[in-house]
């Protein structure tokens, strides 16, 4: 027939509709869950699509979001919230090699702020080092100790942990006051403070700050006091604790986490053996 041998072997290279289809609804997923998320980078969303029973590589996510232009952009920022220049008593750092094991072992705490159109106000968070689950926040006008001890009360009405629990924080004067210390003490807690200028001495506080700075605060312009309360409560009770994936628990939200470690407490019931 005079025609080339690759004729006869040539396949059409054009994708089976279903295929064509699969693809397409993934894409889609992909791009709806980093709506949800925009800060989500490409190994959290892999394992988003796994947990909605997608089968799919990071390799490939990670293609698809480049060529979507989906992958997040880190934004860079920083204002000083630490007086570490007071008088009080500084603390010994108790967890550096400290094996964490449980829940309520180590508390870790931090303080940020928010800019508002015409001024600052300041959020106080205390973490859960080993389920990294937020357990206490306040949001105040101001930066001085009672916004500290606010957050460390909810902490405590939300826990009630057992004497000899350690409450970790940087050597700033609201966490070093003779007030937030005494309070520490009356309730059992071993305190344990960063060393100066280390920030890798209290890191995962640090990085929840990033977290809600990232995917909550530059993402909305709070118009009000009342309007920023709002909005990082939601935050971080619906989302951060609820809903929010973490490398470090397994790719797992603190709620699931904890709610997974009581099932592992749970003692089991024998079943009942009958003697014939």
């Amino acid at each position: 027939m005079k025609i080339p041998r690759s004729t006869f072997y040539y396949q059409d290279k054009e994708k089976p509709f279903e295929e064509l289809k699969a693809e397409i609804d993934l894409e889609d997923e992909t791009e709806k869950i980093c709506l949800n998320w925009p800060r989500y980078g490409y190994r959290r969303v892999t394992k988003q699509l796994h947990r909605e029973g997608w089968k799919v590589n990071h390799k490939r996510v990670l293609r698809m979001m480049r060529e979507n232009d989906l992958l997040c952009r880190v934004r860079r920022w920083g204002v000083k919230t630490t007086n570490s220049n007071h008088s009080h008593p500084v603390f010994p750092n108790l967890i550096q090699d400290l094996l964490i094991t449980s829940i309520n072992q180590v508390w870790v705490s931090d303080i940020t702020y928010i800019r508002l159109p015409t001024a600052f106000v300041y959020l106080a968070v205390i973490l859960d080092l080993y389920s990294r689950r937020v357990i206490g926040y306040h949001l105040s006008r101001h930066l001085d100790a009672t916004l500290t001890l606010r957050a460390l009360r909810l902490a405590i009405s939300e826990r009630d942990p057992a004497s000899g629990s350690i409450h970790h924080s940087d050597q700033g004067v609201q966490y070093a006051c003779s007030d937030y210390v005494k309070e520490l003490l009356e309730h059992g807690f071993k305190i344990s403070m960063a060393r100066r200028g280390n920030p890798y001495d209290n890191a995962v506080c640090e990085s929840f700050i990033k977290t809600l700075k990232d995917e909550e605060i530059y993402l909305w312009e709070y118009k009000t006091m009342e309007d920023a309360e709002r909005r990082i409560c939601h935050f971080i009770k619906d989302v951060y604790n609820e809903k929010r994936l973490h490398s470090s628990l397994g790719y797992c939200p603190p709620n699931e986490f904890e709610e997974q470690l009581l099932d592992k407490q749970k003692p089991t019931v024998p079943s009942q053996i009958t003697l014939t």
